[in-house]
């Protein structure tokens, strides 16, 4: 079994919650009283723009929200927005205590919008664990697609069996496993721990 030298992270449901997933959405219509049904199909229509990083988060609440007048402002919707994202404390320490250790490259590939992304990696340093990130909205790429996962190992150039790709969806992780890349499904941090030390992979 080939040793583990690159670590892969999703970022939403492992690190910290979901930027703008179904919960976080209905969160927010529930907050701003908004119609679901229509917010949802206006949303479905530019999702993938938004996470591709082909539209503007500005551009994105024009069209599902701002189309017309609303008794609240953008910006307390896009505050709002930002404050759903929370840390997961004890998977960040794990994450960095295995930055910290010099012994693996550390990467970060996920499906976010530009804006929430760039403020996610600041708010929470995410710049200090990871020395890569694979995020859709810098790359054009959405996972579960295959080409997301060839970009982060064609960009390292690390063997895929010596790379662990770490997701709470297990949809996103079968083009990794088929593209030769250890794989696991994250569910808690000591669940982590232990699968990550089958691999060898230790602080």
């Amino acid at each position: 079994m080939s040793a583990i030298h690159a670590l892969f992270w999703d970022v939403g449901g492992v690190l910290l919650s979901n930027a703008w997933d179904r919960t976080e959405r209905m969160a927010a219509l529930e907050h701003f009283r908004l119609d679901e049904e229509e917010f949802h199909a206006r949303h479905e229509k530019v999702v993938s723009s938004f996470e591709r990083g082909k539209i503007s988060l500005d551009e994105y609440l024009e069209r599902t929200v701002f189309y017309r007048d609303r008794p609240f402002t953008r910006r307390e919707f896009r505050d709002y927005m930002f404050s759903l994202s929370q840390p997961m404390p004890q998977v960040l320490g794990f994450a960095r205590a295995l930055a910290d250790s010099g012994r693996y490259f550390m990467g970060a590939l996920n499906n976010e919008s530009r804006e929430l992304n760039l403020y996610r990696i600041e708010k929470y340093g995410l710049r200090g664990i990871f020395r890569l990130f694979v995020s859709s909205c810098f790359v054009g790429l959405r996972k579960p697609e295959s080409g997301i996962y060839r970009l982060a190992i064609e960009t390292t150039q690390i063997n895929p069996p010596e790379c662990c790709f770490i997701d709470d969806r297990a949809a996103n992780l079968e083009c990794a496993a088929n593209l030769g890349m250890r794989t696991i499904q994250m569910q808690t941090v000591e669940q982590l721990r232990d699968e990550l030390g089958k691999l060898g992979v230790k602080v």
